[in-house]
C-alpha cells in the first residue's frame, strides 16, 4: 500500500515536477501527461460512481477499474522500480486486460445490437462514463502525436 503522508512537496514551480523516483521532468514530459491523464481518467470514473444510482455491480466494476488505472498511474510514476508489496512493480498485467475484456464482453452483449453512433447522456452516471471514455486515448498519446507512421 502506497502512504501518502502530504500530497504539497514546498518545492516551488520552475516547470518541473518529480516522478516517484525523485527524478525531475519537466511538466510537459511525455510520461508526466501520460500518468496526469491516467489520473484524469480515474477523477471522472469516480464521478460517475457517484451518479450509478447504488448499482453496487456497477460500482464493483468501476472500483477495481480505478485500482488498476492506480498500477498504471504508478507504473508511469516510478518506471524503474515497484511500490508493491516487497517493491513488486505494480504494472498491469494480462489477466487485468483480460479481465476488463470479459467484462465488456459481457456488458455488451445485453445491448440490442449499435446502429448509429450514442450521443453522450442517458444519466449522469452514462455522460460521466463517455466522458472518461473520450479522455481515455490522450493517456496513449497526450501530446496528440501519432505514435507511428500513418497510413
Amino acid at each position: 500500500m502506497v502512504v501518502l503522508n502530504r500530497i504539497y512537496t514546498r518545492t516551488g514551480d520552475d516547470g518541473t515536477t518529480a516522478l516517484g523516483s525523485g527524478e525531475r521532468r519537466p511538466k510537459y514530459d511525455l510520461r508526466v501527461a501520460a500518468y496526469g491523464t491516467v489520473d484524469e481518467v480515474n477523477a471522472v470514473i469516480g464521478i460517475a460512481r457517484l451518479h450509478a444510482g447504488g448499482d453496487s455491480e456497477l460500482d464493483g466494476l468501476l472500483v477495481r477499474i480505478q485500482n488498476d488505472l492506480f498500477d498504471v498511474g504508478a507504473d508511469l510514476c516510478l518506471p524503474d522500480q515497484g511500490k508493491g508489496p516487497g517493491g513488486a512493480r505494480l504494472d498491469v498485467t494480462e489477466l487485468q486486460v483480460e479481465w476488463l475484456e470479459r467484462q465488456i464482453d459481457r456488458l455488451n452483449a445485453e445491448l440490442a445490437p449499435l446502429r448509429s453512433f450514442i450521443l453522450p447522456g442517458g444519466s449522469a452516471a452514462a455522460a460521466y462514463l463517455h466522458l472518461a471514455r473520450t479522455v481515455c486515448p490522450a493517456c496513449r498519446a497526450p501530446d496528440g502525436r501519432a505514435q507511428g507512421p500513418t497510413g
